[in-house]
């Protein structure tokens, strides 16, 4: 069974008035558990409204949505449904609102009727996992937390309920490059320890080359590439069709072909190019070595 099940999934915004809008045009789409996807596309290529019917903020009008095996067209397995999949909306510190952290990641256990034990093992598990340790932040207003604490502790409420898919769109966005490393390894680790399938919507490609094991691209609510990172931004022209935006790394190999050092154009990682270069010079310097031996 997938954990994400969409077939032929159309979406209509203002149906039938003059500012109607499709969102998403007989999308089709299957994650399995355990993957990390990386879905990509220009603002308006239909990134949010597809991942807001993976936990049935937004109702199906047209096609199949199944996610962790529940129908998310059916109004009783939409509490079940937003309990499995984990949702961490871009900037989501500005949705703290209880006067301790331990409150507010506490939020989302209480709403699943859980006993008080139980709740205060997920918050605490939750906060250490993220990094708040419980001792010393339950306690703290979230509203006095640093910018990254408070990225944390938002994401903590969604890891206190244990969701087997966790969904986040544009999570690094507004942080700066440390701040981003660190959200990204907390992504990962949140991966191995609590939800096991994740999809990340993200417009940084550097990020999704280094993290994601597949990438998805929307154009016009349409599918138009899916793959992994190396066959997605590794095809030059697919990704320009697409209208993405290449990983720093790529961008590199096309610039150095243009001086004449050929590399491996599925080359989207900063360890991959650093190999890769290392590859190229030993086999360049082995070409030296045998004309200078054939030249004797």
């Amino acid at each position: 069974m997938s954990a994400i099940s969409i077939k032929n999934l159309t979406y209509v915004y203002s149906k039938k008035t003059p500012y109607e809008k499709k969102a998403l045009d007989n999308v089709s789409l299957q994650i399995e558990e355990g993957e990390f996807v990386g879905l990509v596309g220009a603002t308006g290529s239909g990134k949010s409204t597809l991942i807001q019917h993976f936990n049935g903020l937004i109702r199906k009008q047209e096609g199949e949505v199944v996610v962790d095996g529940l129908d998310a067209s059916k109004k009783k397995s939409l509490k079940n449904l937003r309990f499995r999949v984990g949702m961490v909306f871009q900037y989501p510190e500005y949705q703290l609102f209880e006067d301790t952290v331990a409150k507010d990641v506490a939020f989302g256990p209480k709403n699943m009727k859980l006993p008080k034990d139980e709740i205060d093992r997920r918050v605490r598990r939750a906060m250490e996992v993220v990094g708040l340790p419980y001792d010393e932040f339950a306690g703290r207003s979230p509203f006095e937390l640093s910018g990254g604490e408070k990225r944390r502790a938002a994401i903590a409420g969604v890891i206190a309920m244990e969701p087997r898919i966790l969904v986040l769109d544009e999570p690094v966005a507004g942080l700066d490059p440390a701040g981003r490393r660190e959200i990204l390894e907390l992504i990962l680790k949140l991966k191995a320890e609590v939800s096991p399938t994740v999809v990340m919507v993200s417009h940084y490609m550097d990020d999704l080359a280094e993290t994601a094991s597949r990438i998805v691209a929307l154009k016009d609510g349409r599918i138009v590439a899916d793959g992994t990172p190396e066959e997605v931004f590794g095809d030059r022209e697919k990704a320009a069709e697409a209208g993405l935006d290449l990983p720093t790394a790529a961008k590199i190999v096309d610039a150095l072909a243009a001086r004449g050092i050929e590399l491996d154009k599925t080359v989207v990682t900063r360890r991959g190019l650093v190999n890769e270069l290392v590859r190229y010079r030993a086999a360049k310097s082995g070409c030296d070595t045998k004309a200078g031996e054939s030249d004797v």
